[in-house]
C-alpha cells in the first residue's frame, strides 16, 4: 500500500503539528515519531509520553469539506482496527471501553484523539492521532492514574515497532472506504463484541457531569445507551467511563 508517510524525529504532538501544515499535506497521510514531547488525549488530558521505543502517530484525512455524522466515529473506527490488529496478529483478547479506549487484561494500552481543522463552514481535514504503548518498562506506569499496560509486557517479548506500525495503518485504510460509506453500523457488532462495559453499572463523566447507571447498548451512531439509577434511559454522545 502506497501511503505517505512524515516522519519527525522529536515533536511536542503530532496532532498539533497536523493542524499547523493541514494545507500542506496530502489526503490519507501518516505523520509519526518515536520521541512525542507533549502528547494529549481526549477532554484535555494529557498522555504520557514512554519511551521511544514506542509509536505515536496522526492519520491526515481529508473525506470531504465538511463534517458527516460518521466523522465524529473514527476514533471508534481506530479503535476496532487496532483490536482487531491486536486479536489477530499477536494474539490476544483486547477489549474496548466506550468510546475508544483499548484495553488488554484491564488495563489501557493506546491513547485515540481526533480533532477537525474547521475554518467558517468548511472542514479542512481531521487528524485523527494514536499513542500505543509497544514496548515499555513496567515502572513506567507506576504513576500513571489509571491502570495502563504495553504489548511486549503482555506478550513477554519485544515489539517490532516498524512491522505493528504497518499492520495498523494497513488495517485502517482496508475499511476506511467502507466506513465513511456505512459510518459506525459498518462496525457496530464487531464493537460490541469487544464491549468490556455492557450489561454493567458504571459511571461516565463528561466536561460538568457525571452519570451513573446500567450500560444498555451502543446506538448505529456510536452513543451509549444508559439506564440511571432512576431508571430514565438517557443516551451519551461524549464522555469517559470512570
Amino acid at each position: 500500500m502506497d501511503i505517505n508517510k512524515i516522519y519527525l524525529e522529536e515533536i511536542d504532538s503530532t496532532n498539533l503539528y497536523v493542524k499547523q501544515h493541514i494545507n500542506e499535506i496530502p489526503d490519507r497521510s501518516i505523520v509519526y515519531t518515536y520521541n512525542q514531547t507533549s502528547g494529549r488525549g481526549r477532554l484535555q488530558r494529557s498522555w504520557k509520553f514512554v519511551g521511544q521505543d514506542n509509536i505515536y502517530m496522526t492519520f491526515v484525512l481529508k473525506p470531504s469539506n465538511r463534517l458527516e455524522k460518521c466523522h465524529a466515529n473514527l476514533t471508534q473506527y481506530l479503535s476496532v482496527v487496532l483490536a482487531s490488529v491486536l486479536e489477530k496478529d499477536y494474539g490476544l483478547s483486547p477489549q474496548i471501553k466506550w468510546p475508544n479506549d483499548v484495553l488488554l487484561n484491564g488495563k489501557k494500552v493506546s491513547g485515540i484523539l481526533s480533532e477537525s481543522v474547521i475554518r467558517g463552514s468548511e472542514l479542512f481535514g481531521i487528524a485523527l492521532g494514536i499513542g500505543i504503548n509497544l514496548n515499555c518498562k513496567k515502572d513506567v506506569f507506576l504513576d500513571v492514574e489509571k491502570p495502563a499496560t504495553s504489548l511486549n509486557l503482555e506478550l513477554d517479548k519485544d515489539i517490532d515497532k516498524e512491522k505493528f506500525f504497518e499492520k495498523l495503518y494497513s488495517n485502517f485504510f482496508l475499511y476506511y472506504d467502507k466506513f465513511l460509506r456505512a459510518g459506525f453500523s459498518s462496525i457496530r457488532e464487531e464493537y460490541l463484541s469487544k464491549a468490556s462495559f455492557l450489561n454493567k453499572v458504571i459511571k461516565v463523566s463528561g466536561f460538568d457531569s457525571v452519570e451513573e447507571g446500567l450500560a444498555q447498548d451502543v446506538t448505529d451512531e456510536g452513543a451509549l445507551v444508559l439506564k440511571t439509577n432512576d431508571n430514565n434511559v438517557i443516551t451519551l454522545w461524549i464522555g469517559d467511563i470512570l
